[in-house]
């Protein structure tokens, strides 16, 4: 969420910043900026009213020892006058404020200044590839079809149990989605990151605090009876673990990995992106979340693309990093950027990871806070990224390392798989 102080400040610079993102915020600026003049002058109104209150308040005894009833019974009067008239001032300074709260989380994030133009994922621009695309030979199978052959991986069993987007891993297709986890999580904690297990259920208070809500609602299942939200990514509760939190200078960074299950409705989707496991409404993933000093979130950036790198690096996939453009950008990001792998035997481009630096607009939801050398209170900023999710590095495995109808595990899973060949 921005903050008022610069929505009032500075209105013509979050207008042009926010075109960026192409959104048209010029109406909801100066709709904010209405209702913040409105809130300051009522505040204002409501004080007066009460310092009035409080001193006609005070006559009455006055009045009463000096047996001046009259003049006693004109002060309850103007006093019970200036009750009603601070209840009407305060009616409307709350309706005045829910309208605000109502507005200002309607506008996206502000883009950094090396987010580049564009409206859409064809904009956005590859800053790095590595590792080979292997060379398949004609009678390679995507892995939907290998999954099938192998027996370790069935999509109609998951849509008997539950439905479309429910896989059912088997055999050495569950060992795998198991050491993959191990894998990425010890990846992590060996760089410095503390894992947490969360809960995959959420409050609204939660999904608001990292902007899952009121954004994203349509794309979570919601148990309606208690109000909780399954998780779309452990960003959200962990994230939340520093919600209404005040740290030290000393306490930074925060650095945790968490694996959950994530839940995603993934409304409208359809076609050849949903085969097999490029589209799931469960998945497994695993997280890194970092809280850092403003003057420092843009360096742990550079060092969390670099970590996810390196994972990638180790399984051998080959890969690129695109830095997404303005357009395609999420409402909560500053800057993304995103991790793909090359599906050899779909001959297209797979979204495996994206690491994200929110600055302050997680914080200023989540009234994430630190004091400064000087003791003053400034808002942390927030990333994270995936680290990383698995479905779509289950295919491009499958699919790349596929070899005379067997699959080949990179050397770095096998102390996890305890097996080097799937077939």
């Amino acid at each position: 969420m921005l903050t008022l102080k610069l929505l009032r400040e500075n209105p013509e610079f979050v207008i042009e910043k926010l075109a960026k993102k192409h959104f048209d915020a010029r109406e909801i600026v100066t709709r904010i900026n209405e209702l913040d003049a409105n809130r300051r002058t009522l505040q204002v109104e409501i004080d007066n009213c009460n310092a009035e209150q409080k001193k006609a308040a005070a006559q009455i005894g006055s009045f009463m020892k000096a047996g001046q009833k009259a003049e006693a019974e004109a002060a309850k009067a103007e006093v019970a006058q200036m009750k009603a008239k601070a209840a009407e001032l305060q009616a409307k300074s709350d309706a005045n404020q829910a309208e605000l709260d109502s507005i200002i989380v309607l506008l996206p994030n502000i883009p950094c200044d090396l987010v580049p133009e564009g409206r859409c994922a064809e904009d956005n621009v590859v800053v790095k590839r590595g590792n080979d695309i292997p060379e398949l030979g004609p009678d390679a199978l995507p892995h939907w079809e290998l999954a099938k052959k192998l027996d370790i991986i069935d999509f109609d069993l998951g849509v008997k149990i539950t439905g479309a987007g429910f896989p059912v891993y088997k055999g050495k297709g569950a060992k795998l989605q198991r050491a993959l986890i191990n894998f990425f999580l010890d990846c992590n904690t060996e760089a410095g990151y503390l894992e947490v297990e969360p809960p995959v259920m959420v409050n609204a208070d939660s999904g608001f605090g990292t902007g899952q809500l009121p954004d994203k609602e349509g794309q979570m299942y919601h148990a309606n009876l208690d109000d909780f939200y399954m998780v779309p990514t452990a960003e959200v509760p962990v994230t939340n673990i520093f919600r209404d939190v005040i740290l030290k200078e000393g306490d930074f960074p925060q650095k945790m990995t968490a694996y959950t299950p994530c839940f995603r409705r993934e409304a409208g989707s359809y076609g050849k992106d949903v085969r097999g496991l490029n589209r799931l409404h469960q998945f497994d993933k695993v997280e890194i979340v970092r809280v850092e000093k403003p003057e420092d979130s843009y360096a742990a950036l550079d060092e969390m693309v670099a970590h996810v790198e390196s994972i990638v690096n180790k399984l051998g996939l080959p890969y690129r990093i695109l830095r997404l453009c303005g357009g395609d950008m999420s409402f909560t990001s500053a800057i993304t950027y995103d991790f793909e792998l090359y599906s050899a035997a779909q001959g297209r481009w797979l979204e495996i990871s994206s690491v994200s630096n929110f600055e302050s607009y997680q914080a200023n939801r989540l009234k994430l806070r630190y004091k400064d050398s000087e003791g003053k209170t400034q808002l942390c900023h927030t990333l994270n990224g995936s680290s990383l999710a698995l479905p779509r590095v289950v295919a491009t495995l499958l699919e790349n390392c596929q070899k005379d109808g067997k699959i080949i595990i990179p050397e770095a899973l096998r102390p996890y798989t305890g097996f080097d060949v799937i077939d």
